[in-house]
């Protein structure tokens, strides 16, 4: 039994829908099932009664589930002490489009965590680390940034892409067969170009350059209604709803997947940011990340987790 597989079983019960906690917990759906069962392997009991429409506590999850919050909050006091009462000391995070949703609870045992309202794009947050204007950073980062600002980074989330597409269809489609928009305006879309244009030249992908910020937004959709053939998404559009008129489609051979990284600085010495680190990227696993469909960046840091 592991502390890991409690606080999955903290959300599941919470959500009482195995989808949605996975996409709480960052893990796969597959993964957090199995967790969930091998926890009751372990207890000896069942704690949730599921099929495929619902999901429901047991009478044994119901009693437990009081007692596992008050172990995972024993348990955060403990880092808390372990870490001289790092919860007290400030660190400030900032983020590009995608945090965890429970961000702060993760960290609340270990460190006072101050998250920076203002939303940068990726290569500005990572030098905003480096120059010391916050503590840690969610966003895209290459290799090569790491190396050049002393900067290191933890896998904290990762986003598959997929295309939208005019029609009815939702099949999936070859990455060869789909476009990436390309921007001009690279102060803001610095790190997805450098992405789109790789993707392309490693798939066949067709690159098609814009200027009117149409990564995202009601633009994105005007292009794809305009090229008529499938457009990958990107990481800032996860959650946009898609229109009517559009659908959307998995990309495949291979699966576009976008990583993010909790940057911190690599000669960081206080307790609380290390112990935020740790407390942010302990139990995080490696996301479905897999080297026969996914594909990532040749500079992607998180990379060689897929072979």
């Amino acid at each position: 039994m592991e502390l890991r597989q409690l606080r999955y079983f903290v959300a599941v019960a919470e959500e009482l829908h195995f989808g949605r906690a996975a996409v709480r917990l960052r893990i796969a759906g597959p993964s957090l099932s199995q967790q969930i069962k091998a926890l009751e392997r372990d207890l000896g009991v069942r704690l949730l009664d599921r099929d495929r429409r619902s999901v429901a506590l047991t009478p044994s999850g119901q009693a437990l589930l009081p007692q596992v919050r008050a172990l995972l909050d024993q348990a955060d006091e403990l880092r808390r002490s372990a870490a001289g009462m790092a919860a007290t000391e400030p660190v400030r995070l900032g983020y590009v489009s995608w945090r965890p949703p429970d961000l702060t609870a993760r960290v609340s045992g270990v460190a006072q965590l101050h998250v920076d309202a203002w939303v940068m794009p990726s290569h500005t947050q990572a030098g905003r680390v480096a120059d010391g204007s916050i503590d840690l950073a969610i966003c895209w980062v290459p290799d090569d940034d790491l190396a050049a600002h002393a900067l290191e980074a933890r896998l904290i989330g990762a986003d598959r892409l997929f295309a939208i597409s005019t029609g009815t269809g939702t099949s999936a489609v070859p990455a060869k067969d789909t476009a990436v928009l390309v921007d001009a305006d690279t102060a803001t879309w610095d790190s997805w170009n450098r992405y789109a244009e790789e993707f392309a030249r490693d798939t066949g992908a067709r690159v098609v350059r814009i200027d009117d910020g149409g990564i995202t937004g009601p633009a994105f959709f005007d292009h794809v209604r305009r090229l008529r053939r499938p457009v990958v998404n990107s990481p800032r559009g996860q959650t946009a709803p898609v229109p009517p008129d559009l659908v959307q489609r998995p990309v495949v051979d291979p699966a576009p997947y976008w990583t993010w990284a909790l940057v911190s600085r690599r000669d960081e010495t206080r307790k609380a940011v290390r112990a935020a680190v740790e407390a942010l990227t302990r139990d995080v696993g490696g996301l479905g990340l897999d080297a026969d469909t996914t594909w990532l960046q040749a500079g992607d840091p998180f990379r060689t987790t897929t072979t």
